[in-house]
């Protein structure tokens, strides 16, 4: 059984991230991986496969966030179904490919390439910048493609890819509701799947003692994921009274410091250093 020390921290990390995903409208997968790495070390969880682990249990809490966030668009009729089905095709291959090669790849280098990621979406939040429409309409094959790309790019940093996907879509000439709930529509089947792979692809590191299934760590996904979705609607409320762009600003300087620290202590568990 998982100690309730560790099960307050995580209850707490739900509750925080939900609140902050509600607040400024963004996915916790940049939150969630550094602290999911930090409290499965502390935790004595596959210390070999830390990240791995943070990642695959990162990528399974968001289907229930966004299966949420889907039905709510859904139900408003927010969603581009024509388009979110292309994209889907492309979204649904490359996470899957992106967990094959995550699960053979070293933490490090996964850590690595999530810190850089990381700084780049830092970046961009301090860098609010109009999306222009775009006149040449990308072809049925364009929008697979592009799916292909951001799938690959959220699975192997466990994020449900709307700050990617949202962005292209209005380049697309979609209105900016429909752009945010087609990305929830999307960021739904990006989940399930990268989930599927990271526990397809880590199944022989099951621990079923340790209550992990391939690199997904069960009581951390079921105990995050109700305190995730109880503080959200909070969050949401609060949006209304409080300046967006200051609160992006700092969540941006949060990514990055939660990102490097997580960074800096893989690298003392990596056989490199």
């Amino acid at each position: 059984m998982i100690d309730l020390t560790f099960a307050l921290y995580y209850a707490l990390l739900g509750a925080g991230v939900g609140f902050i995903a509600g607040l400024v409208g963004v996915g916790g997968g940049g939150l969630t991986v550094p602290a999911f790495t930090l409290l499965f070390t502390a935790q004595g969880i596959a210390d070999q496969e830390v990240v791995h682990l943070a990642l695959g249990t990162s990528m399974a809490a968001m289907i229930f966030t966004t299966f949420s966030s889907m039905r709510a668009h859904q139900r408003k009729g927010h969603i581009n179904r024509p388009l979110a089905i292309k994209m889907v095709i492309g979204v649904t291959a490359g996470t899957l490919l992106a967990t094959t090669i995550a699960a053979e790849v070293d933490g490090i280098l996964l850590a690595l390439f999530f810190s850089i990621f990381m700084l780049y979406v830092a970046f961009k939040m301090f860098q609010p910048k109009p999306v222009q429409p775009n006149a040449n309409l990308h072809s049925t094959a364009g929008n697979i493609g592009v799916g292909g790309v951001i799938g690959t790019v959220s699975a192997l940093v466990s994020v449900s890819g709307a700050g990617m996907i949202v962005p292209y879509l209005i380049g697309q000439n979609v209105a900016v509701k429909h752009a945010v709930g087609t990305s929830a529509a999307i960021g739904f089947p990006l989940a399930v799947t990268g989930a599927l792979g990271y526990l397809v692809n880590g199944w022989e590191h099951t621990a079923t003692a340790e209550l992990t299934l391939g690199y997904i760590y069960l009581p951390a996904v079921v105990i995050f994921s109700i305190t995730s979705y109880l503080c959200a609607p909070i969050g949401v409320a609060c949006a209304a009274h409080l300046p967006a762009d200051h609160l992006k600003k700092a969540l941006g300087i949060l990514s990055l410091l939660l990102s490097v620290k997580m960074l800096a202590h893989v690298a003392t568990l990596s056989r490199w250093i």
